[in-house]
């Protein structure tokens, strides 16, 4: 009953939302077109449900070569590679926007785990990675919610970032993860989507985790990423069985 309740909600709010900004999505589209390299929406294949792949869609806010280009699928704060809107609508996710077309298609949900490129989603130790798709990719989640401003990981570490995220963002995004799937609800849903937009206004705030109390803590590396010492993040993954 909850998949038919979430795919509902999906289709509904989907449609909602494309109604209600798009006034918003217009001056978007027309900036794009005449700035950068003038390209409007950015098409990548994500790994998705029962890791079949597909293709995401966004608002293009790099360059179109920038996978190839210095860091690859990562993005560090003040990123060269970065069109004239880029940073603007990162910071606001509105460059997330255009994904409602995935969820009428099916290929996601407003709520779920984050779709990951294949590079990205090869650092997921293989206990996650063998059940993170087990529910459909989303919008937002308790990952994206956390990790919202996480380029500040990757620029403020002494380690090289590619092995930042395999060592310590990656097995903890798959915890939280594997933590909404044993707790999925149309009342989580909701919720998430509330702490989703509250992030946007309130991005300093600490309110999911008073939400949800039994959400796997961080390790201490990620108030410090400077941190040598940081807690075993598979005490985190171990603690949701």
């Amino acid at each position: 009953m909850y998949i038919i309740f979430k795919r509902a909600l999906d289709i509904f709010l989907s449609i909602v939302s494309m109604v209600i900004l798009l006034p918003l999505i217009i001056p978007i589209v027309i900036g794009l077109r005449f700035t950068g390299e003038g390209y409007v929406f950015y098409f990548q294949e994500r790994i998705g449900f029962k890791n079949k792949k597909f293709k995401i869609w966004k608002f293009s806010t790099m360059l179109k070569d920038s996978p190839n280009m210095l860091t690859g699928s990562l993005t560090l704060r003040d990123d060269p590679r970065l069109t004239p809107m880029g940073s603007f609508l990162r910071k606001t996710k509105i460059n997330e926007l255009p994904q409602v077309v995935n969820v009428l298609l099916g290929d996601m949900s407003i709520v779920g785990p984050r779709p990951q490129m294949q590079e990205d989603y090869n650092c997921y130790p293989k206990e996650i990675q063998e059940v993170i798709f087990d529910v459909l990719p989303g919008i937002t989640g308790v990952g994206s919610i956390l990790f919202r401003d996480e380029e500040r990981f990757l620029s403020n570490t002494d380690l090289e970032p590619h092995e930042f995220y395999k060592q310590h963002i990656a097995p903890y995004k798959g915890a939280l993860e594997i933590w909404y799937q044993q707790h999925a609800s149309l009342s989580s849903d909701l919720k998430i989507i509330f702490l989703t937009a509250w992030a946007i206004f309130f991005p300093k705030s600490n309110l999911l985790f008073n939400v949800f109390k039994d959400l796997p803590k961080p390790p201490p590396i990620f108030s410090n990423p400077n941190s040598k010492s940081s807690a075993s993040v598979e005490k985190s993954v171990s603690n949701l069985s």
